[in-house]
């Protein structure tokens, strides 16, 4: 017998022996292990939801025991709701700003600080800091810079023989979330340096030896390649965005986050509107149908967006698939 025939038989063997112990285990043995996340889904997931559900049917106001079942009615008050489209819209121009903004700027600082360039390792934890910041020290910062009074953008104008500005009101209040938002882009600068670490050196230096510049490359190999990671920083961009409420209430002029009716007209995005309903006219049911409305059309963006990556989303495949 041969050295490979017994190589063979002890792999058998070994296998057989593998099988036979997992047999060992019943079904149960993985629910009991499992248990835990599926407990957790159903009494914290998929309860939530089905009552929500169930309360979008109703005209319940979030205290009293006098409420009735109201069927779609709720519906479609959302789908005439003025208060609610122009928040829709003005959600939707948010998104169409800072999503684009944050991908490319995550992807210009990734590039700069891929390079050979001193103490570089410092020079990527000041960009990702403020992405770790929590967002209530971000907002109370940024609150101080956009003050009107004291504020350090408005000492710079009036150093400057310019007007104060209102920025914490309208329209201003608007630039002003933006400006918060993209001073976060280290964490896609994270995801997009571990992008372009995986490119191959062999494509660019290739690509140089035939007289490309580097915006030839970073267009035409480097863009190309990492595409799912930046098509994923899209999609999770476009739901953070289409979810933004915490930094909208943060950054109005007000000592509460419970104080909603202070919210600037141009940073009331849709879940800011939202949150008025439930806890501003305690119109529950009402909340919760527009919840359900919001839940449908960013289910139908993201499939919408899905079919149409094939065009620009390019993914690797290895040799045995071809």
């Amino acid at each position: 017998m041969t050295t490979s025939s017994l190589v063979e038989q002890a792999t058998a063997v070994s296998v057989n022996a593998r099988g036979r112990g997992w047999r060992r285990y019943r079904t149960s043995t993985f629910y009991l292990f499992a248990s835990p996340w599926i407990i957790g889904f159903l009494l914290l997931t998929l309860v939530p939801i089905l009552y929500a559900l169930g309360l979008s049917l109703t005209n319940y106001d979030g205290a009293s025991s006098f409420w009735r079942f109201v069927g779609l009615r709720n519906y479609s008050q959302v789908l005439t709701d003025s208060k609610a489209w122009s928040a829709l819209l003005r959600t939707l121009l948010y998104t169409v700003i800072v999503v684009p903004l944050s991908v490319a700027g995550g992807l210009g600082l990734a590039i700069l600080v891929n390079r050979r360039i001193r103490a570089r390792g410092v020079v990527r934890a000041i960009f990702f800091l403020p992405s770790v910041v929590p967002v209530v020290a971000v907002a109370i910062t940024w609150r101080l810079i956009f003050n009107h009074d004291a504020g350090l953008l408005n000492g710079i104008l009036t150093f400057a023989g310019l007007d104060k500005v209102n920025w914490l009101g309208d329209p201003y209040a608007f630039y002003a979330l933006i400006c918060m938002t993209l001073w976060g882009l280290g964490g896609g600068m994270i995801i997009s340096l571990a992008a372009l670490q995986g490119v191959p050196v062999e494509l660019e230096e290739a690509a140089r030896i035939d007289g490309a510049s580097n915006g030839r490359i970073t267009r035409s190999i480097v863009v190309p390649i990492i595409s799912p990671v930046l098509y994923f920083q899209v999609i999770t961009g476009i739901i953070a965005s289409l979810q933004m409420l915490v930094q909208p209430l943060l950054l109005a002029e007000t000592n509460s986050i419970s104080s909603v009716a202070s919210v600037p007209q141009s940073t009331t995005l849709y879940m800011v509107q939202v949150y008025k309903e439930f806890f501003l006219n305690n119109r529950f049911g009402y909340g919760s149908a527009m919840l359900w409305v919001y839940f449908v059309f960013i289910l139908l963006l993201t499939l919408l967006l899905q079919r149409g990556s094939k065009r620009f989303v390019f993914y690797q495949t290895s040799a045995g698939n071809d």
